[in-house]
C-alpha cells in the first residue's frame, strides 16, 4: 500500500450524490450499468459506469444515494466518458458493495 499525505488525500473531491439514471451498457467488456448522478446545483450531474450488476438491479440503484470521485478527468470506457468514479468495496469473489451515506444526505456534500 502506498501512503499518502494528508495534503494529497484532501485533493480528492469524494461527494455525495443520487443516481437518477440506469442505462444497459452491452458494449462494456465485463458487465455493467451506465449511470447519470446528480451531484446537486454546484457540481451538477455526471455519468459513469460501474460494475455493479452482480449485486444491484436497474430498480435498486434508481434513486440511491452514493460516494463518488467528482474531480477526476473524464476516461473513456468503451462508447462512454465516465466524469466521476462511483465508489465500491471488492469482495473476495468480484462483486462490488456500493460505498454509501448510512442516512440521507443533500447531494454535493464532501466527505469530510
Amino acid at each position: 500500500m502506498k501512503e499518502i499525505s494528508w495534503q494529497e488525500f484532501e485533493q480528492v473531491e469524494l461527494r455525495t450524490g443520487t443516481i437518477v439514471e440506469v442505462h444497459d451498457f452491452p458494449e462494456a467488456r465485463k458487465p455493467a450499468w451506465k449511470l447519470v448522478i446528480d451531484f446537486g446545483t454546484e457540481i451538477g450531474k455526471k455519468q459513469s459506469s460501474a460494475q455493479i450488476t452482480d449485486l444491484y438491479t436497474r430498480e435498486e440503484l434508481l434513486g440511491k444515494q452514493i460516494i463518488g470521485v467528482v474531480n477526476f478527468p473524464p476516461k473513456q470506457i468503451g462508447p462512454c466518458i465516465s466524469e466521476c468514479l462511483v465508489t465500491g468495496l471488492i469482495q473476495d469473489d468480484g462483486s462490488v458493495v456500493l460505498a454509501v451515506p448510512d442516512k440521507a444526505t443533500a447531494n454535493g456534500l464532501k466527505l469530510a
